[in-house]
């Protein structure tokens, strides 16, 4: 609803703050917009219908649109961390005020509801430079602004940081107070970051200032690692968070899980990236038949490049022998594929960022057979007996990779 016409704010100072205001300015959809509310008092919003939903300051929800709505205020440093501030919210605290305590300049861009813009720190110019600077020296009395800082750099990844802003974040290390940040609000930002189409640059801004070391202790941030992630954000690949947190850490400590505390979905595809590349490569050195190797005649008639045939490792084309079959069988055990299938697909998706010439095709192909193997008639032929049947179904799942043909691989 046009806020000229709303009843629920006429009367009111209200303005449209941060990023709804900056996307616009850079021609991107806008998310959700913020509102700030100036010279009004908490009794008078309520009065309106807004249901007050703050803690430390006071913001409400619009009655019929649900956007939130802070009354303006100013904040002051009260104690270590980013919970230690003391906020003010009152009537004679100004929109400039208001704007002055946000982390960077692009976001300290109000907008009221005939369109004008309010940009006392020069938030437009630096939209329009494409800079990301903080609004003031407070940047260094909150460590949040650094993790929004590069995730904002990984967001908007044309966008330079100015040397001053990370002059500060150094300062945001060396003082000590990077270091009370709290597991959750890491991954808050971090989980954000990912899911940019460059996360790679949260990481190396985080770096740049030496605050990644003390954020994610364990993880291991180096050339190959970027490559990979870089190719999970791809879009036409379409990975979710687990399988670029993955990527992210499969070099890494598997203490960084702990310390970050990432969700159980998370850390599973990160605990098991590892192992199911390790058996992947295992897999590379033995899978290429001499056959193959030698790149007989009728190669290209069977649809394999000569070229891609003496050089494609096993993961890409698994053998039909019995032991690739049981190299193949191990990589499924190991993800436990057989009961959780979609999370096999997509550890091998992810691993395919790092291997490209893995064929998803194929071993969506072998998995799907494996899995159709009548568990219940091996059962009756075994006559129930545990072992036998373990054994009987071992061997019938070998004999279904065993007929895949490098042809089928896909």
């Amino acid at each position: 609803m046009d806020a000229e016409a709303d009843p629920a704010v006429a009367g009111l100072a209200v303005y449209v703050v941060g990023g709804a205001v900056r996307d616009a300015l850079l021609g991107r959809p806008a998310g959700d917009r913020d509102w700030v509310v100036v010279g009004a008092t908490p009794e008078q919003m309520a009065a309106r219908g807004f249901t007050p939903v703050g803690g430390d300051f006071p913001v409400f929800l619009h009655p019929r649109t649900h956007e939130e709505y802070a009354l303006a205020r100013t904040e002051r440093k009260s104690g270590r961390g980013y919970h230690g501030f003391v906020f003010h919210a009152g009537q004679a605290v100004t929109l400039e005020e208001d704007l002055r305590r946000r982390d960077l300049t692009v976001n300290a861009i109000a907008q009221a509801p005939d369109g004008t813009l309010v940009d006392p720190l020069g938030g437009v110019a630096d939209v329009r430079a494409r800079v990301l600077r903080h609004v003031g020296d407070a940047f260094v009395e909150d460590p949040v602004r650094l993790l929004r800082l590069a995730r904002f750099a990984a967001r908007f990844h044309d966008f330079s940081i100015a040397p001053e802003t990370l002059t500060l974040c150094r300062q945001l290390v060396t003082s000590g107070e990077v270091d009370a940040l709290v597991p959750e609000r890491v991954w808050q930002e971090f989980a954000k970051g990912l899911m940019t189409a460059h996360p790679g640059r949260m990481l190396a801004v985080l770096a740049e200032c030496g605050a990644l070391a003390r954020v994610a202790p364990g993880l291991v941030w180096d050339a190959e690692v970027a490559a990979g992630l870089q190719e999970g954000a791809s879009p036409a690949r379409g990975l979710d968070l687990a399988q670029r947190y993955a990527l992210l850490c499969w070099k890494s400590a598997a203490s960084l899980q702990d310390h970050l505390r990432v969700p159980t979905a998370c850390r599973d595809l990160a605990r098991l990236l590892p192992d199911v590349l390790q058996r992947l490569r295992r897999l590379s050195d033995a899978a290429v038949a001499p056959a193959i190797r030698e790149a007989p005649a009728g190669a290209e008639t069977a649809g394999i490049r000569v070229e891609d045939a003496r050089a494609a490792p096993p993961a890409a084309r698994p053998s039909c022998s019995h032991d690739l079959a049981e190299q193949q069988l191990d990589v499924f055990e190991t993800c436990d594929a057989l009961r959780r299938p979609e999370r096999c697909l997509a550890l091998l998706a992810a691993a395919q960022c790092l291997q490209p010439s893995i064929a998803l095709d194929h071993w969506a192909q072998a998995l799907q057979a494996v899995r159709g193997i009548d568990a219940g008639a091996i059962a009756r032929a075994a006559r129930g007996q545990p072992e036998e049947i373990r054994a009987r179904l071992r061997v019938a799942r070998l004999q279904v990779l065993g007929t895949l043909t490098p042809e089928s691989s896909g």
